[in-house]
């Protein structure tokens, strides 16, 4: 038969195929062994009840001597116009039309699958071959042979085949300083393209594939003989295991598909396996890891889930189905409603893809509340590998998911030092306790020393420890929890006081008042220096004014490159009813410059209690030395 040309501007549409549509020269198998499923779809859906389905299959064999790959299939096959309408109009595409025609009878049978929709899957082969023979047949006419180079048009000629179905040669192109094609001649490498993109193709893939075995008759000898065979095997798994029933699954076959999928030696924590029917269907198999994986942290870490088109693998780390502060999560989702684009390696349209995100945040947040309520034990373990994360999403996006994560937060507390949520906290506060009371630091034992610490809790208050970075800025976020506000104990008037106790605060400041002032002109550093009620047995302390506390102070000149260090106001509160305090009255009568030298001592005592490094550790010393002798 004369060379046809393609049907429509075949140069310049086979050139995009080949060299801007796909983005990896490997996905040309993925592309051919989709096309053969759905060929197998279509023959065993025309011949319902009459087809035996151990003959439906597809093969693959390399011929490494002629460089060629070949793949053949016992699908519907194609007659000539079929050739000539399927393969020689690029973008026709026989599997839409038939999925077209179903839709039509008002079919739909869950067992067909049709993956191909767009009809230029077929031609990505050409970015790996020079050229491709198809050989087809389909019951009740003869096999037709389709030839082309991808260049000059096509040839459709008689062909040689008894059964139905098809077969496609590809020939291999010359290796290039850029291109190893024969890489796709050996048997590794095409199993574990299959094993990528194909493990879940629901008919038998079938190869050649070379084994060492012992020889029979040798088995109980001292030195037993091998022999190399050639051994037919199915290279893929085709029911994938998300598609199974839950029931019929043990933890052992979770675990066992989490560590071969997500190279991990260590079995998941936790396992959540889910299906959703609706506007948009998908199967989602997902795992928490037992614990933090390597280079969590780094900037190269790569997050999201696998993501499979009708058991076909479509993308890795597809970010968008899981939320940042779920970021710990591995695994997959495969749905049967996705608007892939041309190339199947991309997607058309996102608003599947966030009805699919919407639906697997909401169960991993249902999962992870069940756990803490019912197994607080296992919840802890979890929070203390991931629940940084937690908090980092409840103020990043400006505290748009605060809502959904405030309940599964947890906090040390000084109630026995264990960990709490806030609703704990709130069920427990006093009748009329207004706030929730909270210090910074990063050792527990000395946040339970602080003064401020002690004082609330002899007056029955119960105080959260925050021990993280980011945990004043969550506090900042929520704003309250449950009408109750944030209160930084360190920070600011804690109000505990009754108007008889206020009254004679205020009495003893306003009498000391001239002293006060003294001592806050001698430490230039302060912006007052007050009588304080938040003291019991300790002489000072250091509290922050409104705004900036001194846990965010760290926070911000910690930062690499911070351009402007910013730095908290500082009171130093002094204990009326410390014996120092009588001291210092004494002495402004009779020596206001030892009064400076106290002053200054007892600031440097502030901000060590307060875990702030002395500008001169050398001077504090030498006047705790002078002080204790004189």
């Amino acid at each position: 038969m004369a060379q046809k040309e393609f049907k429509t501007e075949s140069k310049r549409i086979l050139d995009l195929m080949i060299n801007s549509i796909y983005t990896h020269k490997e996905i040309f198998l993925r592309e051919l062994i989709s096309n053969a499923s759905d060929a197998i779809d279509k023959y065993y859906f025309t011949n319902e009840g009459h087809v035996d389905s151990n003959e439906l299959g597809i093969r693959i064999d390399l011929n490494k001597e002629d460089r060629t790959i070949t793949i053949s299939d016992t699908g519907i096959g194609m007659n000539e116009q079929d050739l000539d309408d399927n393969l020689g109009t690029i973008a026709q595409s026989g599997s839409l039309a038939f999925k077209e025609e179903l839709e039509k009878q008002e079919k739909n049978d869950e067992d067909i699958d049709i993956i191909g929709q767009f009809g230029v899957g077929f031609y990505s082969a050409f970015m790996v071959a020079k050229e491709i023979t198809v050989t087809s047949k389909k019951d009740g006419f003869d096999a037709c042979q389709w030839t082309s180079d991808g260049v000059n048009g096509y040839e459709i000629n008689p062909g040689q085949r008894d059964t139905h179905g098809t077969t496609i040669v590809l020939s291999l192109k010359e290796d290039t300083d850029q291109d190893d094609y024969s890489q796709y001649l050996e048997t590794y490498k095409i199993k574990d393209l299959i094993k990528k993109y194909s493990d879940y193709i629901r008919y038998p893939i079938h190869m050649l594939v070379e084994t060492t075995k012992m020889k029979e008759g040798t088995e109980d000898s001292e030195n037993p003989e091998y022999e190399t065979i050639q051994e037919d095997q199915v290279l893929n798994s085709m029911v994938p295991l998300w598609k199974r029933n839950k029931s019929q699954i043990t933890q052992e076959e979770y675990n066992q598909f989490y560590k071969d999928h997500f190279y991990d030696y260590s079995d998941p924590f936790r396992t959540i396996h889910f299906n959703v029917e609706g506007n948009v269907s998908f199967n989602a198999l997902l795992y928490i890891p037992s614990r933090v994986p390597q280079g969590f942290y780094n900037a190269d870490y790569k997050r999201g889930l696998q993501l499979y088109c009708r058991g076909v693998f479509i993308m890795d780390h597809t970010e968008e189905l899981l939320p940042d502060y779920l970021r710990f999560v591995k695994g997959l989702v495969d749905s049967q409603d996705l608007s892939l684009n041309i190339s199947r390696e991309l997607l058309q349209h996102d608003h599947q893809l966030k009805v699919i995100a919407g639906r697997i945040e909401k169960k991993i947040l249902s999962e992870l509340t069940n756990m803490l309520t019912k197994e607080r034990d296992q919840y802890e373990i979890f929070w203390n590998n991931f629940g940084i994360n937690l908090k980092f999403g409840c103020y990043n996006n400006y505290g748009r998911d605060k809502d959904k994560l405030q309940d599964l937060l947890l906090f040390h507390s000084s109630n026995e030092n264990k960990l709490v949520t806030l609703n704990e906290y709130v069920q427990r506060m006093k009748e009329d306790q207004k706030d929730i009371y909270y210090v910074s630091g990063t050792d527990l034992e000395l946040m339970d020393k602080l003064p401020v610490v002690q004082t609330l809790k002899s007056k029955g208050y119960e105080v959260l420890y925050l021990t993280e970075n980011v945990d004043e800025f969550v506090m900042q976020s929520l704003m309250n929890y449950r009408e109750k506000g944030f209160k930084n104990a360190a920070q600011g008037d804690l109000d505990l006081d009754s108007d008889e106790e206020k009254e004679a605060l205020n009495k003893t400041s306003e009498e000391n008042k001239e002293l006060l002032d003294f001592m806050k002109e001698s430490l230039p550093e302060v912006s007052e220096v007050r009588l304080s009620s938040r003291l019991i047995d300790d002489p000072v302390c250091l509290s922050a004014g409104e705004g900036v506390s001194f846990e965010m102070e760290r926070v911000f000149n910690n930062m690499p490159d911070n351009p402007m260090p910013i730095k908290a106001e500082r009171i130093l509160e002094i204990n009326p009813n410390h014996p120092i305090f009588e001291k210092l009255k004494s002495l402004y009568e009779t020596d206001k410059d030892k009064v400076k030298e106290v002053a200054d001592v007892l600031y440097s005592q502030a901000c060590l209690i307060e875990g702030f490094a002395i500008s001169d550790p050398i001077s504090y010393s030498r006047k705790i030395c002078e002080l204790l002798v004189k």
